[in-house]
């Protein structure tokens, strides 16, 4: 039989999870796992159930009690809670870096150019500082949200 991981919670991550679970209104698996914590928990007396009690008793698979009560050892309370974070996000600028690649973006285009590109506007943002190294797509996005006209002629 596999070894399994002991959940005790002090009383201040036991009072998260509850509010978390009374109030209902974080995500479904920062709830989920609020409910795997408080019904694993062996703090104060309670008596230590199996991953497939707790599991019964929660809605979820074994293994996904397993999962938890594994993070809970390893990396600790808020990780187990709310999950790891994910690598691949997208990564998001500060709104002081989009008004900064914005009016980069309102200068003249460089020499040799007619108008700014978004990799032209990506290198230059990298260049000056003004935001950290970012992708073309990013620097559409930024763009777009902006109800400005860049320097755009109105040609007509």
């Amino acid at each position: 039989m596999r070894k399994q991981h002991v959940i005790e919670l002090s009383a201040e991550q036991r009072a998260e999870a509850e509010a978390i679970v009374r109030r209902g209104t974080a995500p479904a698996l920062t709830h989920r796992h609020a409910r795997i914590l408080l019904d694993g928990d062996t703090a104060g007396g309670r008596p230590a159930r199996p991953d497939a009690v707790v599991a019964e008793r929660c809605g979820v698979s074994a293994r996904t009690v397993a999962r938890v009560r594994a993070r809970f050892a390893t990396v600790g309370f808020a990780e187990a809670l709310h999950g790891a974070p994910h690598p691949g996000a997208r990564p998001k600028l500060s709104s002081a870096e989009e008004a900064r690649l914005i009016a980069v973006a309102c200068t003249p285009a460089p020499a040799g150019h007619v108008r700014w590109t978004l990799r032209l506007l990506a290198d230059r943002g990298v260049e000056l500082a003004a935001v950290p190294p970012i992708s073309r797509e990013l620097v559409r996005t930024t763009l777009k949200k902006t109800g400005s006209s860049r320097g755009a002629s109105s040609g007509g």
